[in-house]
This record gives C-alpha cells, sequence and structure tokens, in this order.
C-alpha cells in the first residue's frame, strides 16, 4: 500500500504540472472541458491500476482497490487540492452532483458494457435445466436480501416499505458477485461438490432475478416520483410492477425466441469485430429505450447480452469486446468511489447505520439461502457453505447503488452506506467461505455423488502447449453436449456441466488440474487422452508438410534491422575472446559458465539443460562461422546474452558449412515478458556485417569486443 501511496503522489505531481500550463491550451470552454476530461481519465486509469494491484497483493478483489482509489482522487479527498490553473482540485465537484455529467457519462457506458457482458456470460442452459435446488436457494436469498434491506431502510428513513429509497436498499441487497466464491471454491477444490454447483447455479439466478427486480423496482419509483400525493395503493403499486415486469419480460423472451436471426443478421455486416460492436451498439439501444420507459439502462445492455448468449457469436464478441471492457469497467469502480462522501462514512450515525446495513446483508443471504437449503438434502455445514458463498455483493450492487444517487433517490450518506457494504462483503466473505469449506464433513444429509472429488494434474512443458490443450479439450467437450462457463477470467477457471457430470478445468503455468467426481474420472482423463491424440496427430501432419530443416536454410543473418538494444542484455563480463571448447556443447557450457559466474542465473543446470534440448531438435548454426544457440527457461530471470570467440574454429552444423568461431548465447525467462526472439534477430544482423565480424576476430580481450559491437550496431 506505501508503494500506492506515493504512486498516487506522483500522479497528481504530474497533475500540477500539466495544470500548470493547462491555460495555454484553453481556448473555448468546450476545449476546456474536453482537456480536464482526458487529464481526469489519464489519472483515473493509472489510480486503478495501482489500487486493483495492491488489493491482490492483500488478497483482496481489485474492486475494493479500485473503489478505494477513486476515494483517494475524488473531490472529497486529493482531487480538492487547488493546483496550478486549477483552483478547485483535478476533481472539482459539479454542482450539486461530486463529478462532472462527461465523467459521469462515461461510467453509465461503462455500466451499460459491464452489463452487456454479464449477459453474454449468463449460463442460460444451467439456469434454465439443472438448478432446480439453486433456483430454490437463488429465490430465497432475493427474498431475504429485498426484505431485510428495504425493512432497515424503511425504519432508518421512517418511509413506508414501498417508498423508493427503501426499495433500492432492498434491491441492492440481492446480487451476488459469483467471481469472488469461484476463486475459493477452487482453490479449496470443492467447485463441483454440491455445495459448490448450488452455489453458481443459485448466483446465476441471483443475478437474472436481480435484474427483474430492479426493472419492477425501477418501474414503481419512476411513478412514485412523480406522483402529487407521494403516495400510491397497493393495487396501483402492483400494477405497476406488473407493467415493468412485462417490458422486461417480453423483451427478453423476444430475444431469446431471435437470437439466432439476431446473431444471423450481426455476422452479415462483417467479421468479429464489426458484429461484436454491433451488438455492443444494440445493447446501447435498447439500454436508451428502457431509460425511456423509466426503467434502468443495464436491464436493457442485459437483455442484449443474454439473448446473445446461446448463439454461436458469444465467445467471439466476448473476446473484441474484452479490451473496452478492461478500459472502461474499472473507470466505472473509481468514478463510484468518487462520488463517496469519506466525511459522511465517517460520521457515527453513518457509520453506526452502514454497520447495521452490512450486517443484514449478510445474514440475509446467510438465512436466505442456507435455511432452504436444509430441505434440499444439505446438512447444516453445507447450508453455511451455500449461504456464506452468496455474500459477496458486487458489480450489478455498484450500478444500482449508482443509479441511485444519480437520479436523486438515493442522498450521499445512503450511497456511502451502500458502498461500505459492498467493500466489507467482498473483503469478509472469501476468508469465511475458506474456512467454512476447511471444516472436514460431507454437507449433504446422504451421501450423493460429487461428495467427494478427485482432481488430476496434468504437466506440459511451455504454458504455449499447455493453453492449446486447454482450448481444444474445452472445444471438444462442448461438442459432446457440455456446457463450458469461464468463472474468473483472471485466474482461469472454467465449469464444465452435462447432466449430472461436473467438471473443473484450472489453468496454470504448465499445467491443467481437473476436478471431478471419482466416478469421472476415467471419462475425463479419457477426453483429456483424445485431445492430446488429435493434437498429436495434427503435430504429425504439420511435419509431412513443413520440413524445419528447408525453411532453415532460408534464413539469414545479413541485411536484417540493426538494433542495439541486445547490448542492454550483453554484459563485459560475460564476453569471452578465447573460448576452448572443442564441441558445441562444450563451447555452449562455457557460455553458460559465464552468465552464471555474472550472477546472471538462478538454475545453471535448467538453463544449461534448455539450451541444449533446443539445440538438440535444430542447429542455431547460421551463416559466415555465427551462430546463435538460445532458449526459454526457468534458471532465468531477466534475459542475458553471453558472447564467445573460438579462434580455431569448431563444428556447429552451419547452414552454409563453415566453422563457428563466434558464438551468441541468448536466455530469456519462461514465464515472463521478454523481447527474446527480437534479441536474437537484431544480435545476428549485427554479427552478420563483416567489419563487425572482422573486429571481433581480432579482438584482444572483453573491452575490444564491446567496442566493436558497439561502434556499428547502431
Amino acid at each position: 500500500m506505501r508503494a500506492s501511496r506515493k504512486g498516487l503522489a506522483v500522479l497528481f505531481a504530474f497533475a500540477a504540472v500539466f495544470g500548470a500550463f493547462a491555460q495555454e491550451s484553453q481556448g473555448s470552454d468546450m476545449t476546456s472541458m474536453m482537456t480536464m476530461l482526458v487529464l481526469q481519465l489519464a489519472i483515473i486509469i493509472f489510480a486503478v491500476k495501482l489500487g486493483g494491484s495492491a488489493a491482490r497483493r492483500l488478497k483482496m478483489p481489485s474492486v475494493v482497490g479500485e473503489l478505494l482509489a477513486g476515494m483517494i482522487i475524488g473531490p472529497y479527498a486529493l482531487g480538492a487540492i487547488s493546483l496550478p490553473n486549477l483552483p478547485q482540485g483535478l476533481f472539482p465537484i459539479a454542482g450539486n452532483f461530486p463529478v462532472s455529467p462527461v465523467l459521469y457519462g462515461f461510467a453509465t457506458v461503462a455500466s451499460i458494457v459491464l452489463l452487456f457482458s454479464s449477459g453474454l456470460e449468463t449460463d442460460l442452459k444451467l439456469f434454465l435445466r439443472y438448478s432446480f435446488a439453486g433456483s430454490i436457494i437463488g429465490i430465497g436469498g432475493v427474498v431475504a436480501s429485498f426484505g431485510l434491506g428495504a425493512g432497515l431502510g424503511s425504519f432508518a428513513f421512517g418511509q413506508p416499505f414501498f417508498s423508493p429509497a427503501p426499495m433500492f436498499l432492498g434491491i441492492m441487497c440481492t446480487a451476488t458477485s459469483v467471481g469472488i466464491t469461484a476463486r475459493i471454491l477452487s482453490d479449496r477444490k470443492k467447485m463441483d461438490s454440491p455445495e459448490g454447483v448450488t452455489i453458481l447455479a443459485a448466483a446465476v439466478f441471483d443475478d437474472v432475478l436481480g435484474i427483474v427486480c430492479l426493472a419492477v423496482v425501477m418501474g414503481v419509483t419512476a411513478v412514485m416520483t412523480g406522483h402529487a400525493s407521494g403516495g400510491l395503493s397497493t393495487w396501483g403499486i402492483v400494477r405497476i410492477a406488473l407493467k415493468a415486469f412485462g417490458i422486461w419480460l417480453g423483451f427478453t423472451a423476444l430475444g431469446l425466441i431471435f437470437g439466432k436471426q439476431i446473431a444471423a443478421a450481426l455476422k452479415k455486416a462483417g467479421g468479429p469485430a464489426s458484429f461484436s460492436v454491433l451488438a455492443l451498439g444494440l445493447a446501447l439501444l435498447l439500454a436508451g429505450f428502457f431509460e425511456m420507459q423509466g426503467l434502468a439502462m443495464i436491464i436493457g445492455a442485459y437483455i442484449i447480452g443474454l439473448s446473445l448468449s446461446k448463439t454461436d457469436l458469444a465467445y467471439s464478441i466476448q473476446d473484441k469486446t474484452r479490451p473496452l471492457y478492461d478500459f472502461l469497467v474499472p473507470i466505472f469502480f473509481a468514478v463510484m468511489g468518487m462520488l463517496v462522501d469519506i466525511r459522511l462514512i465517517l460520521d457515527p450515525k453513518v457509520l453506526g447505520f452502514g454497520l447495521a446495513y452490512t450486517l443484514l446483508a449478510i445474514v440475509a443471504k446467510i438465512i436466505g439461502c442456507g435455511v432452504p437449503s436444509l430441505f434440499l438434502g444439505f446438512n447444516f455445514t453445507g447450508s453455511t457453505r451455500i449461504g456464506v458463498g452468496m455474500v459477496p455483493r458486487g458489480e450489478v450492487a455498484l450500478i444500482i447503488a449508482g443509479i441511485g444517487l444519480s437520479s436523486g433517490i438515493l442522498d450521499a450518506s445512503a450511497f456511502g452506506v451502500a458502498i461500505l457494504m459492498i467493500m466489507a462483503t467482498s473483503i469478509v466473505a472469501p476468508p469465511a467461505l475458506s474456512a467454512a469449506l476447511g471444516h472436514g464433513g460431507a454437507g449433504t444429509r446422504k451421501p450423493v455423488k460429487g461428495t467427494d472429488t478427485e482432481s488430476v494434474r496434468f504437466e506440459f512443458p511451455s504454458r504455449e502447449i499447455s493453453e492449446l490443450v486447454s482450448g481444444t479439450l474445452l472445444r471438444d467437450l462442448e461438442r459432446e453436449g457440455f456446457l463450458v462457463q469461464l468463472m474468473s477470467i483472471q485466474d482461469d477457471i472454467s465449469h464444465i456441466r452435462k447432466d449430472d457430470v461436473a467438471i473443473s478445468l484450472i489453468q496454470e503455468e504448465r499445467a491443467l488440474v481437473l476436478e471431478t467426481s471419482p466416478e469421472d474420472m476415467n471419462f475425463v482423463k479419457a477426453s483429456l487422452h483424445e485431445t492430446l491424440v488429435k493434437l498429436d496427430a495434427s503435430f504429425d501432419s504439420l511435419k509431412e508438410s513443413y520440413d524445419p530443416e528447408r525453411l532453415r536454410q532460408d534464413l539469414t543473418i545479413s541485411g536484417g534491422r540493426k538494433n542495439g538494444a541486445f547490448r542492454k542484455l550483453l554484459d563485459k563480463n560475460c564476453i569471452a575472446v578465447d573460448l576452448s571448447g572443442e564441441t558445441k556443447e562444450a563451447v555452449i557450457g562455457q557460455l553458460v559458465e559465464l552468465l552464471a559466474s555474472a550472477g546472471k542465473l538462478t538454475d545453471k543446470a535448467a538453463v544449461l539443460h534448455d539450451i541444449l534440448e533446443r539445440e538438440a531438435r535444430m542447429s542455431t548454426g547460421m551463416q559466415h562461422g555465427i551462430a546463435l544457440p538460445h532458449a526459454r527457461s526457468t534458471g532465468i530471470a531477466a534475459p542475458a546474452i553471453a558472447l564467445g570467440i573460438i579462434r580455431k574454429g569448431i563444428d556447429f552444423q552451419t547452414i552454409d558449412g563453415t566453422p563457428a568461431h563466434i558464438v551468441a548465447l541468448i536466455a530469456s525467462p519462461a514465464n515472463d515478458e521478454a523481447p527474446h526472439m527480437q534479441a536474437l534477430a537484431s544480435l545476428g544482423t549485427v554479427l552478420g556485417d563483416d567489419i563487425v565480424r572482422e573486429k571481433l576476430l581480432h579482438a584482444k580481450d572483453a573491452e575490444a569486443a564491446w567496442a566493436a559491437l558497439e561502434s556499428t550496431s547502431r
């Protein structure tokens, strides 16, 4: 967190510098407004990055860090500090609202993108086919959460239960953040347990029911806020609720019925990039329509995503809109944090109300979801796990809170209470669920399939191969009729289900971990075996049509781009002008020893093994007596180069058959991004220069060799 505070201080120092020059760029009010927006967005992007990273280091959800970052840089904290030419600060309060309409507009578009993506990710088939217990538990959680939240709001505000503000406090309690729960279930190997499957299914119901409740509440609120007497009869409320529910249900039904036709029309627009943009355009269009009907924009966006979720476009749209999601959604979280008046939260009355609301939100899920599970075959231990697993709130609750504040239904203190609840449940739930899962014993009254799970781990030579096998296996299982749902993009956790068969797949660095019940493990292993056989056959076909040695003959180290950046990886202590090795294996060993002596390696044996293994597959001997042995390895933390000169030359199976006199070895980390091939190519091009080679071959020491490289490698 200390690093994050330093980072925020640096950001505001830059803001002060830019502010000093802002006056020169202000040609009109519009220009000034846009300049301010651009500067604000820049600060927000860096702030949420710092906040999210700090939260993850502390084992908390990144959304907590992004919200806190917004609070810190917002108008009630650092954003109000006067800067040169910005006397009201970088984030001044805009009239009666904490942020400018333009910045809040960005947050609104972000909320639409967020709910559109949530709709795409909704497992509709799981919702409809596999989850009787999940539906009952989800409904129980929604009813209890809404009832207790609205009841507390009614008591605190002194308003009727069905008044706008109490209903908003109720609706904010309903939605569960399944991503947080999925991570804990995976860590504890409980994803496919009866409790795990039930939690995931109930969370899907929570999302859908939460959207339905929001539609109803928005419909009732739209009429009540404009009603002269400030009240409605019971029948009037029911009638408006039915109308709002009817609009939601009608458009949802139309979307699901004509989803494939909509997808077919979108395909005609062009490739994945084109139809993904148009799909998002449809989400914006329906979002605007729902707002005009007195309902929330996010409901329309969710319906479009849900309508396309069962089409073959869903994965492509998710993939193509992911960069937009990654850009906008953290901005949304930060802006929501900016709306929080920290001074109000610290007020004893508001803080007390917030703690009571948070406690009720936790209890509502534990009771509302846990009690029904007792009548569905779960014992007390299992029902406790289910209740705790449904506790964390997330994005939907945050969006609803923002709608309430912007529409004037919630005041600043009530909004702060909602933020406090969202952050507290996101922080408290993971350790509580982990403890509940760690408490031994079955969660069901009777032994059932899935109570015990097995896991099997498959190691692969590299992450690239692991990702290739994972993607192929998931596609093969989909062809078998399984439903594949990505539960956590950041952690690469997939949940796979068909009938009563449940499988979890966790993608690790060089491995796949598959979890399922013991009786289904043979099926899982057989499926993976078939996937590997298919990939092996594909590689054999590739070998038949592609001759690596013939391709190597086309390689050349002359005429490429000369770039001296490789010298940053080359230490003078890693240059030897008098190597004595008589075989290429001996020379490679001497160069690896140079790197080890210079402190470049963490595991010398691993680096030597990886480079020799790469060399055994195909020689790295080039033309003009040059050889470039290389490999990525787990035995090195940062890219490094060693250069050696062999006066008498050795056999390195070069392309032109000449003995190798100059050998440059490069090793890079196996798991981190590093310009491995780019450095290799630029070094090879420099060594391909006749003048450079001549100087190197006559160099008397490392200094002379370094000077030869430095003189002509720019």
